[in-house]
């Protein structure tokens, strides 16, 4: 007589080894290193201080101004 198969654990191990695979192809396509991100993350605290840097007035003052209504 044949082997006994639980194809419960059949679908379950299918469908385990597809998400690994589709886990795989997202990690080599959307991934980014560590020095990547650092990269990122230094370019953007630049740009938002130099923005900061262009302010003609803090937002603390703007909240002292007289209403010119």
């Amino acid at each position: 007589m044949g082997k006994v198969v639980n194809l419960n654990q059949y679908r379950k191990q299918r469908s385990q080894k597809e998400r690994e695979e589709n886990a795989s192809e997202n990690r080599i396509k959307f991934g980014r290193t560590k020095k990547e991100r650092m990269l990122l993350q230094l370019e953007t605290q630049r740009s938002r201080a130099d923005l900061d840097n262009k302010l003609l007035t803090d937002k603390s003052s703007t909240d002292d101004a007289p209403d010119t209504e």
